[in-house]
């Protein structure tokens, strides 16, 4: 696998530190590759911005921060004006299109999906944003198996919540996939 450097940011309750490492542990745990996850958050604990680092590699990682991702992750319109330039060229930005509005000066494939919309509607729970955004971002970056996040999922969640957030990464497979 080519090194992937990515930063999933967003504001504090919204998951995104969360999701991060679920990726970085499906990675490792079931597709036998390495990977490193770090985050940083401020000072609130919900409403602050929040940032995760995830690198995942066949190789060795020598430096775990992203400097320059090649997947971005905005999920608030704080995270998008803070960090859409450090994106490298020609990566790809996802953002939600209820939180974010884009400009397209940016120099990367952006893809703007309304997935907080489509998980109210279709499972009326917004606690799984964060894991149909997953889904999305998985398939449209080509990363891994959706199995092998399943399998974190179901590792780490109670049967009676399992099925919603297996719904969420579906959903956010089948928003990417319209627009792949």
């Amino acid at each position: 696998m080519e090194r992937v450097r990515m930063v999933f940011s967003g504001s504090g309750g919204q998951g995104v530190i969360t999701a991060a490492i679920i990726l970085a542990e499906a990675a490792v745990l079931h597709e036998d590759l390495i990977a490193v996850q770090s985050q940083s958050y401020g000072p609130e604990a919900r409403g602050g911005a929040t940032r995760s680092d995830v690198i995942i590699s066949g190789s060795e990682i020598m430096f775990p921060k992203v400097i320059q991702p090649n997947v971005l992750i905005c999920l608030t319109q704080e995270a998008y004006n803070k960090f859409s330039s450090i994106i490298r060229p020609g990566g790809l930005l996802l953002t939600d299109s209820r939180f974010v509005k884009t400009e397209r000066k940016v120099d990367a494939r952006q893809k703007e999906l309304p997935m907080y919309e489509a998980v109210i509607e279709k499972i009326g729970k917004p606690i799984v944003f964060n894991i149909c955004m997953l889904g999305a971002v998985n398939r449209l970056a080509e990363l891994l198996k959706p199995e092998s996040i399943l399998r974190v999922l179901e590792g780490r969640f109670r049967p009676e919540l399992l099925e919603i957030n297996r719904q969420a990464l579906q959903l956010g497979i089948d928003l990417a996939e319209k627009t792949a």
